[in-house]
């Protein structure tokens, strides 16, 4: 099967608080960005797109592809408004530059600690399940709350998950599902599984996945991405010292 991957890179990150997008911060000399490549890279996907904001192409084909090396065929997309209408570009970009995918991952460009392993478990799981996401099992006791803000309801708590990406989908199903969102419905979509949930009578497989997968958004998460990057441990003390 042909496998291609559809990777964000076109968010702000104003949680950061820093002046260059997130997804461009150096972590350990390198950028955000690019170690998220690397594990594509690695991996058996045949292409790669992504999708960057406006004014930002020069610079992931100068400072990341090309600096890099990369040896996949990588192609450079247009970013939205919102993240919907990126993740359709992307979609369109492969239909473009990649004919004849049967599978498409998406993930989030500021997760740099996805590995290859998750990806091929993603791409296995996909082949036979049809949609595949990567998720984590919660550690903590949730609550569901009201609209007041009082709690409504406890679930159980081994049928929780931390939902991540990589997520993983048959291509036609997905960019299926994609041209209904940008028909028109566009409601509280925060991640791809959603887009099928709401539109397709399709099951959605959780495969597991690492705690070490986290995304990039406040500064606290760069500290834990140095830990993670050189195996060490992190104490409050070092966040908020």
């Amino acid at each position: 099967m042909k496998t291609a991957a559809v990777i964000l890179s076109g968010g702000k990150g104003k949680r950061m608080g820093a002046s260059v997008s997130k997804q461009y911060l150096k972590l350990e000399g390198e950028p955000v960005l690019y170690y998220a490549l690397r594990a594509f890279e690695k991996s058996s996907v045949d292409c790669i797109v992504i999708v960057c904001g406006k004014g930002d192409e020069e610079y992931i084909r100068e400072n990341i592809i090309k600096k890099y090396n990369m040896k996949k065929e990588v192609y450079i997309a247009e970013g939205g408004k919102e993240r919907y209408n990126s993740v359709y570009n992307g979609l369109n970009t492969i239909e473009e530059k990649c004919p004849d995918t049967d599978i498409v991952l998406i993930h989030d460009g500021a997760r740099p600690f996805v590995s290859a392993d998750i990806i091929e478990k993603l791409i296995k799981c996909c082949e036979t399940e049809g949609a595949c996401v990567a998720a984590v099992k919660a550690k903590d006791t949730i609550k569901i709350s009201d609209k007041e803000g009082y709690i409504r309801e406890t679930p159980l708590r081994e049928t929780v998950w931390q939902i991540q990406t990589p997520q993983a989908f048959k291509y036609d199903m997905i960019k299926k599902a994609y041209n209904f969102v940008m028909a028109g419905d566009t409601r509280d979509i925060t991640d791809d599984a959603m887009v099928l949930e709401r539109y397709c009578n399709q099951k959605i497989k959780l495969v597991k996945a690492s705690y070490d997968n986290i995304k990039i958004t406040t500064p606290e998460d760069m500290i834990f991405g140095k830990a993670i990057l050189n195996n060490k441990k992190v104490s409050s003390a070092d966040i908020y010292k």
